[in-house]
C-alpha cells in the first residue's frame, strides 16, 4: 500500500507542473463544488484530487462501454494531438473540428453515427456534441474548467481545458486508468509513453 501511495504522490507531483487544475477568473454554480480557491491572479484553482476522482469515474464509464463504443470530439486547436493520441491507444473514434450538424441524431446522413457515449473537452466549444448527444439520450463526459457551463454533461472531470500540456495530462491520466481499471497497468508501473506526446505542438498556424 506504501508504494502505491508513494506512486500517487509521484503522479500528483507530475501533473502538478501541467496546471492542470489552474481555471479562469470565473466561476460557474456548476462548477463551484471543484474549487478550493483563488491564486494571487484571481486565478480559481481546481481541486486536484477531485480531478483524478473523476477522472477514476470516467475510466470505469469508458471501460464498460467499450472503448470502440465511445466518440472523442472537440472543436479547440489544442485538443487534437491529446485526443489523437487517446483514441490510438484506446481504439476510440475521434471527431475533431467543427461538429457536423445532425452527426448522431439524423440516420439520413452519410456520417451518422450511434455511439454509446461521447467525450468531449470543452462544454462551451462543443456544445453542438453535448446538445445532439443528450437528444439522443448518449451520455457525455465532458472536460470542464472553472467558467463552464455543465448542466448536460453525466460526468465532470475538472481541469483546465484551456492550456494545451494541461489538455494533454488528462487524456494521459484518462489512458492510464483506463488501462489500470482492466488489469493492462500495475497502479505503480509506468505507462509507456508521456504527456509531452499527447501535447499538441505550437506552430506559426497556431493562434488560439
Amino acid at each position: 500500500m506504501s508504494q502505491q501511495i508513494a506512486e500517487a504522490t509521484d503522479i500528483q507531483k507530475k501533473i502538478l507542473a501541467t496546471g492542470i487544475r489552474v481555471g479562469t477568473q470565473v466561476k460557474t454554480k456548476f462548477m463551484h463544488q471543484f474549487i478550493t480557491k483563488a491564486n494571487p491572479e484571481g486565478l480559481y484553482m481546481l481541486n486536484l484530487d477531485m480531478t483524478l476522482t473523476r477522472i477514476r469515474t470516467a475510466a470505469k464509464f469508458i471501460n464498460r462501454v467499450g472503448t470502440e463504443n465511445i466518440i472523442v470530439c472537440s472543436a479547440k486547436q489544442y485538443a487534437i494531438t491529446p485526443i489523437e493520441k487517446f483514441c490510438e491507444k484506446m481504439d476510440a473514434k475521434m471527431l475533431v473540428g467543427r461538429f457536423m450538424p445532425g452527426t448522431l441524431t439524423n440516420p439520413s446522413l452519410p456520417y451518422y453515427i450511434e455511439p454509446k457515449l461521447v467525450l468531449i473537452s470543452d462544454p462551451q466549444m462543443d456544445e453542438q456534441a453535448i446538445t445532439e448527444a443528450t437528444n439522443a439520450g448518449i451520455p457525455v463526459i465532458g472536460i470542464a474548467n472553472t467558467d463552464n457551463i455543465t448542466s448536460n454533461l453525466d460526468v465532470i472531470i475538472p481541469a483546465n481545458n484551456r492550456g494545451r500540456k494541461a489538455l494533454a495530462t488528462v487524456y494521459w491520466l484518462l489512458v492510464r486508468q483506463i488501462m489500470i481499471e482492466r488489469g493492462q497497468l500495475g497502479e505503480t508501473d509506468p505507462l509507456g509513453f508521456e504527456i509531452d506526446d499527447f501535447e499538441t505542438k505550437i506552430n506559426e498556424e497556431d493562434n488560439e
